[in-house]
């Protein structure tokens, strides 16, 4: 199943709102990443649980 992490979904002063969606695993890297590079944050096991916690599934388009 193909998961998605929202960026709009997060506060942030920045406004960010890049979409990231693909497989739990690639998205779980690739959201850390973002988040690390371009918010600042740690990218932490801790962190990376966080954020699976937080993803969405996503809603097949024509569903």
């Amino acid at each position: 199943m193909r998961m998605v992490a929202d960026c709009r979904d997060m506060p942030s002063e920045s406004g960010c709102t890049l979409t990231i969606s693909g497989e739990e695993d690639e998205v779980v890297r690739a959201a850390a990443e973002h988040a690390a590079s371009v918010h600042g944050h740690a990218d932490t096991l801790e962190f990376r649980e966080q954020i699976r916690g937080m993803l969405k599934k996503e809603i097949p388009v024509g569903a």
